[in-house]
């Protein structure tokens, strides 16, 4: 396929994820109100400097008709732990996070699409981390039930910024500045996604999740020192891999141990488990064992056909 066919047929998929949806209702100020009325003033630290911190939630529906989301106390006291770093003051308890998430959700479900959910914490009050008044907001979004198409992936020039600039460590929107800089960038070369070095040219992670590599059947990704976010799908793949007797090591990856990697694939809420076909133009296999093995177990997990014991769901009535 030729670079124009490429890039025509990135440009279409990247046109259909960015058609913002318009839902119906979006949980701000303690409750659901019309998506319309979900706005934040021109003068508050979230819009001025980016202050905010966020987790995104992914639900699927089960086979006995319920509604699971994967993980939500671990996203909570994740969200919680961003907060903390950046003096955002959380007081939600973890039942009214839960209820927040739920009331939305069920207000928007639909029988045949799983959702997506983004629950952000923005500061809406206070200067320069006095006063601090924050609001929790809940966005959610359909998503189709489908297996993620494998992609084409790129290194990109700009980097992942140290813990000591702005640490990865912290869930926050102005983290994927730069992740949006190489997705611009990636857009111009055929990939879909870009891997970010970090401060040392090792891998940090991807432009919005993080990065799986097999070398001689063992996984292998970057640890959170790395540059890494400290990524509860990541702990998910690993807990999976370990079921399957797949050997899972986290530890540093340099940039050239990826481009001669058996098998690669990047991992997250959104992202799942998706599985890379070319990375910086290097074909892969296009039926990886490994990390086929450990998608089909993913989604076999997060859609409740075979449970695990590490996959916790929280299920839900659609009724």
């Amino acid at each position: 396929m030729g670079g124009q066919d490429v890039r025509s047929r990135i440009n279409s998929q990247e046109a259909k994820v960015m058609q913002l949806q318009r839902p119906k209702f979006v949980y701000m100020g303690g409750r659901l109100r019309p998506w319309d009325e979900a706005t934040l003033h021109v003068g508050c630290e979230a819009v001025t400097r980016g202050l905010n911190v966020f987790e995104g939630l992914k639900g699927y529906w089960q086979p006995d008709g319920s509604f699971g989301i994967v993980k939500l106390r671990q996203h909570y006291e994740r969200l919680r732990r961003s907060a903390r770093l950046l003096h955002i003051p959380f007081n939600q308890t973890y039942d009214e996070y839960v209820k927040a998430v739920r009331d939305l959700m069920g207000a928007l479900l639909e029988p045949d699409r799983d959702m997506w959910a983004r629950t952000t914490l923005y500061v809406i009050e206070g200067h320069w981390g006095e006063n601090t008044v924050a609001d929790l907001v809940v966005t959610a979004y359909h998503q189709n039930k489908q297996i993620p198409q494998s992609i084409n992936l790129g290194v990109s020039s700009w980097r992942r910024s140290a813990d000591v600039s702005l640490p990865a460590r912290i869930k926050t929107s102005t983290n994927y500045q730069a992740g949006r800089l190489a997705r611009i960038e990636g857009r111009a070369r055929g990939c879909e996604d870009m891997v970010l070095l970090n401060q040392w040219g090792r891998v940090a992670e991807a432009t919005g999740s993080c990065v799986l590599i097999v070398r001689d059947g063992a996984v292998y990704t970057p640890p959170a020192t790395e540059g890494a976010l400290e990524s509860i799908t990541v702990d998910i793949v690993e807990a999976l891999a370990h079921s399957l007797g797949i050997d899972f090591f986290r530890r540093p990856i340099d940039r050239t141990e990826l481009l001669v990697a058996d098998e690669i694939a990047i991992c997250g809420t959104l992202a799942e488990v998706t599985l890379i076909r070319e990375v910086e133009g290097l074909p892969l296999h296009k039926e990886p064992p490994v990390l086929r093995a450990l998608q089909d177990r993913y989604f076999q997990a997060v859609k409740g056909t075979m449970p695990h014991p590490f996959v916790e769901l929280s299920c839900f009535s659609a009724s």
